[in-house]
């Protein structure tokens, strides 16, 4: 009996494998026409694929938009990265270029005052409270600043040392409103003009230069530039403080006051330097201003 199942399982076996070899000789042959199994197979595997496909689609597409919008997330945030350096790097730029026009500016001045000796400095802070009359610097008495000394920029005359201490100073503007502010100037041309700068009108923004002699003509058809006279034993001589934009008779009548326009911006100041006087005394001055020096 198992010897004859055996046997029933092997025919069986035998007749697939001959069934199934016609059917793929069947299916290979050149037809016009599929098999109706053929036809129900193709029609329900198609089915299946246009019901399947449309929704995988939608949810490929759903994940590759998602990777799309991370990636333009990803490189959006580094062109802002970008952008920002190219703001920050534009605005060193701008800064450099003028912080060194300031320092051109300031070595041409060295050459033009190589007699007097110039100490650089920086400004390090500003009371907002007194911006128009104080500002401090780095540089102090183990620097060799003193007291009183004139303090200018590439421009022009800014001020004057006010306090000193070991390693800072404070230096008073031109600006600063202070009776005892007073500067010894001059106006040079064919006949020296001699007066006082004393006072800052913030209106005009200009300085006042007082106790011109009332019987002096100031052409205003020509620039004229205002100077330290150094006669006040304080300042050295030449340096350059404006230019006279109008002449005005005192409030008593007796002399002429004239506006002078700052060579020298009082409110944008970074880098100045300190001016140490040669000559410590008017006569010395004068004698220099004798044999021809300024």
């Amino acid at each position: 009996m198992p010897q004859f199942f055996y046997n029933k399982r092997l025919i069986v076996l035998l007749v697939s494998i001959i069934i199934l070899v016609a059917l793929i000789g069947f299916s290979l042959n050149d037809r016009s026409k599929l098999s109706w199994p053929e036809q129900f197979l193709k029609d329900t595997i198609g089915w299946f694929q246009s019901v399947f496909h449309q929704p995988a689609e939608y949810a490929a597409g759903f994940f590759e938009n998602i990777s799309d919008i991370k990636n333009t997330f990803e490189e959006n945030k580094l062109l802002k990265a970008r952008l920002d350096e190219y703001v920050e790097l534009n605005a060193r730029v701008m800064e450099l270029e003028k912080e060194n026009e300031r320092l051109r500016g300031i070595l041409d001045k060295k050459e033009s005052l190589r007699d007097y000796k110039l100490i650089q400095a920086n400004v390090i802070a500003r009371n907002p409270d007194q911006w128009h009359e104080l500002i401090f610097i780095n540089k102090g008495e183990q620097h060799g600043v003193k007291k009183n000394m004139a303090v200018i920029t590439s421009e022009g005359m800014v001020g004057k040392i006010k306090q000193v201490s070991q390693f800072t100073s404070t230096v008073q503007l031109l600006s600063a409103v202070d009776r005892t502010n007073r500067i010894s100037a001059v106006v040079k041309g064919n006949k020296d003009i001699f007066g006082l700068i004393e006072g800052y009108d913030e209106k005009k923004g200009a300085l006042l230069f007082k106790r011109i002699p009332f019987d002096v003509d100031i052409n205003l058809a020509e620039k004229q530039t205002v100077i330290t006279s150094g006669l006040g034993g304080v300042f050295p001589s030449g340096l350059v403080i404006g230019e006279i934009t109008e002449i005005v008779p005192d409030e008593h009548g007796l002399t002429q006051m004239a506006y002078v326009k700052p060579s020298a911006k009082f409110f944008d100041i970074d880098h100045i330097m300190i001016v140490e006087r040669v000559s410590t005394t008017p006569e010395e001055d004068l004698v220099e201003q004798s044999k021809g020096g300024v």
